[in-house]
């Protein structure tokens, strides 16, 4: 990767109030230079392994929820044994393809929300998450 792009990669995190640790920027750059998308800690580790990046799986896991404490992906969790995390921040839902693990953006403008529940005494609601379960028509 271009020294260009960690230089970016480094500016992003500090926005966030993160330092820069080496292996942050390693993990980061993997992570956000193929744009919008959703993984798995199982697949940005399989993808730091083939970038010589030598980082745990318990490294992934802690750097991946930091970047997620710090605002720069989101937690979306769509299987109870598989969370992924999102790269898109933006406000939108999900459509979840079954059987292929498969994790689709659905813009927020197609879907309307409406008659949501009042919250409990002294909470709000912070974010509304949709997902739509898709699998392939029987034929």
């Amino acid at each position: 990767m271009m020294a260009q792009a960690f230089g970016e990669v480094e500016a992003k995190l500090r926005r966030s109030g993160l330092r820069p640790t080496r292996q942050r920027v390693a993990l980061a750059a993997l992570l956000f230079a193929k744009g919008d998308r959703h993984l798995t800690v199982e697949e940005l580790h399989e993808e730091a392994v083939a970038a010589s990046v030598p980082v745990s799986l318990a490294t992934v896991y802690n750097t991946l929820h930091q970047f997620t404490e710090a605002g720069m992906i989101r937690v979306l969790a769509v299987e109870s044994n598989k969370t992924y995390f999102d790269t898109n921040v933006s406000d939108h839902h999900h459509f979840f393809v079954e059987g292929r693990n498969e994790v689709l953006d659905i813009p927020v403008s197609n879907i309307e929300i409406g008659n949501l529940p009042t919250p409990p005494e002294g909470m709000e609601i912070a974010h509304v998450d949709v997902v739509i379960r898709l699998r392939p028509k029987a034929t």
